[in-house]
């Protein structure tokens, strides 16, 4: 059984820093990329960011390119999101996904397997 769970959401003053991890089970975890994409209230899901199964190979929503870092650990079966330079704007609640394809997209319907989410509250 798959399992895909985010942790390390809470909230935090803009300008500040939060490291979410998803741990995964259940995959052959080194040949799936990983995505992080978030929803804020009211709104649609949208793309963050996304590392290959390697790990060569990132890509970020502009919104978030310079202040994010997403990265994976093979061995641990994880992948993390680092985000620094907090703005409200980052609120919302962020889910980790992971996709069987060597093709990088950024459509959340493309991707195989999904967590839960974990809540991130910037307050200004």
């Amino acid at each position: 059984q798959v399992q895909v769970v985010e942790s390390g959401g809470r909230l935090v003053q803009a300008g500040g820093s939060l490291r979410l991890s998803c741990a995964t089970s259940g995959l052959n975890f080194s040949r799936y990329a990983m995505g992080w994409f978030r929803q804020a209230p009211g709104k649609e899901r949208e793309f963050v960011a996304y590392v290959s199964w390697s790990g060569t190979y990132t890509y970020y929503a502009d919104s978030v390119k310079g202040r994010f870092t997403i990265s994976r650990d093979n061995a641990k079966e994880t992948v993390y999101l680092q985000m620094n330079s907090l703005k409200s704007e980052d609120t919302a609640v962020y889910y980790c996904a992971a996709r069987m394809s060597v093709v990088f997209t950024t459509s959340s319907s493309q991707y195989n397997y999904w967590g839960q989410g974990t809540q991130v509250t910037v307050s200004s």
